[in-house]
């Protein structure tokens, strides 16, 4: 153990963090000011579409409940999967990081299908102000996840071909903290959109 952290050493910052790390960081508070610039324009416009539908008209919450449910749950198999690694547990790695991409493709699965329904309802981007700011506050957070998902599935196959040994449990860590802020920014829509807003 000791001689395989002496073959990757710590590449620390003055703040003690290791350079990924604060760069993952930094990162994610540039993320933060995308959604909360995008989550501002779709409060600021939605009451002013003078054509529907509406918000009030397509919202399923039941059913976006279920999927915010499944994504939130994929933090837990995400924290299961670091404490996995950590211990040199290879078979839990590999099983708690292939739960967590199906669910979040299960996520993503049910918001292509929420936007095929509402299409079919008549909202698209150019409907109306309400339909512009939906898909792009959603699908820009849609495409954060399928880029979550797609790290997860490589991590899951370094895991199978024994690439990712404790040492480089740094790895799965910082996959980790990007899963966790897409699905911290998913509750704050999903609290924004679907709870507080509609009409």
């Amino acid at each position: 153990m000791q001689h395989a952290q002496a073959l990757e050493p710590a590449l620390e910052t003055s703040t003690g963090l290791d350079n990924r790390k604060l760069l993952m960081w930094l990162f994610l508070a540039s993320e933060c000011l995308f959604f909360g610039s995008l989550i501002a324009a779709y409060m600021l416009y939605r009451d002013r579409s003078v054509v529907g539908p509406y918000p009030g008209d397509l919202f399923d919450i039941p059913f976006t409940s279920v999927s915010s449910f499944v994504l939130l749950m994929s933090s837990l198999s995400m924290v299961l999967a670091l404490a996995a690694i950590q211990r040199g547990d290879q078979r839990g790695l590999r099983i708690w990081l292939l739960c967590t991409a199906l669910l979040g493709i299960t996520f993503l699965s049910g918001q292509a299908f929420e936007f095929t329904e509402f299409y079919r309802e008549g909202l698209s981007l150019d409907t109306n102000l309400f339909g512009t700011t939906f898909f792009v506050l959603t699908g820009f957070h849609g495409a954060h996840v399928s880029v979550g998902v797609l790290i997860l599935l490589s991590l899951f196959v370094m895991a199978l071909r024994g690439r990712l040994t404790p040492e480089k449990s740094l790895n799965v860590e910082l996959a980790g903290l990007y899963w966790h802020f897409v699905d911290v920014a998913w509750v704050v829509i999903f609290t924004v959109v679907y709870l507080v807003t509609p009409t």
